[in-house]
């Protein structure tokens, strides 16, 4: 009787409960469906610390900002720069109450700097023109070396960013204002005949040494031919200058010369740099009068290193002491 008892009083026991479980579960649905039918769930956004909207579908409005600051919203942004982004709180609100997507964008972005890409044409390093594609400052190089520009090896584009947008010349403008017509290089011929002169004629120049050294080899008629020019000994590589100014119209190997450069200073007065190492100086070059335009060396017909130089006028050969390194 009393494991009876004690069975029954289990089996109320357990009804009690699953009433009472089933009344909250029932309670949980109705309240479930309240809040379904009255409510939603939204995120409320705020902007440092101040809220600013709601949103519904927070992945969106994300992807919306990261995409602005990738790229913005024009071809010549390149990115944006934000520092604050927003942040969000999942919320139940009442059915009714709209999202502002359109406004809290707005107000993220409002904050961020924009950077432009575009494209720099350069002129000796120098920034000159702006252009919006890589094709543009493709096309104006290519414009400027199949028009033989004289700065063809000077011009150049880079790609820049900044927060300031340039403004922008077309093609046609940019190539019309840079192309620079080649110079004619008047043509003057010279001369490696054995006629020298022994005359003193003034030249109307003032002529620097174009090296130091020890003179090995004078000017003037000896025993087996004539020395047309002055030789000054020093060791290969030694920076040889031009005596004077004037246009390079001979830079390249000339037989007993060896590699030979000739610098025109006037119509009738030439200077002669031979056996050297090295030619710095290129034809249609105009010079300065100190200006390095070779190095020393033993080219050519030579039996060690020095310079050979001469100065003509009118083709013939004068001594180089009446005017340089003394007697």
């Amino acid at each position: 009787m009393a494991i009876t008892s004690i069975f029954k009083n289990i089996v109320i026991y357990l009804r009690t409960w699953i009433k009472l479980i089933l009344m909250f579960l029932v309670g949980l649905a109705i309240i479930g469906f309240i809040v379904f039918v009255v409510y939603k769930p939204m995120y409320s956004v705020s902007l440092n610390g101040e809220f600013i909207g709601y949103t519904e579908d927070k992945g969106k409005l994300q992807k919306k900002i990261s995409n602005y600051r990738k790229s913005g919203d024009s071809k010549t942004i390149a990115f944006v720069e934000i520092d604050v982004l927003p942040e969000y709180d999942l919320c139940l609100l009442k059915k009714g109450l709209t999202a502002n997507d359109d406004e809290i964008f707005t107000a993220v972005i409002s904050s961020g700097v924009p950077y432009y890409k575009y494209y720099a044409i350069l002129e000796d390093g120098q920034e000159k023109y702006y252009v919006e594609t890589f094709e543009e400052a493709e096309a104006i190089i290519n414009d400027l070396k199949s028009k033989n520009s004289q700065n063809k090896d000077t011009i150049g584009f880079a790609l820049k960013y900044d927060t300031e947008l340039k403004q922008f010349t077309d093609k046609e403008t940019t190539v019309a204002s840079l192309y620079k017509e080649m110079p004619v290089i008047k043509k003057r011929t010279y001369v490696t005949s054995k006629r020298v002169s022994y005359e003193n004629t003034a030249l109307g120049i003032a002529l620097v040494e174009p090296v130091k050294g020890t003179i090995t080899s004078r000017f003037g008629r000896r025993s087996g031919g004539t020395h047309t020019g002055l030789d000054i000994a020093n060791s290969t590589g030694t920076q040889i200058k031009a005596a004077a100014a004037g246009t390079v119209i001979y830079s390249g190997y000339k037989g007993n010369y060896g590699k030979l450069i000739i610098i025109a200073h006037t119509d009738s007065i030439q200077t002669y740099y031979a056996h050297c190492s090295r030619l710095y100086a290129s034809v249609g070059q105009n010079v300065s009068q100190g200006e390095v335009i070779a190095a020393v060396g033993s080219t050519g017909n030579s039996t060690g290193p020095h310079l050979h130089l001469e100065i003509r006028v009118n083709g013939v050969a004068k001594n180089p002491q009446n005017y340089l390194y003394g007697r």
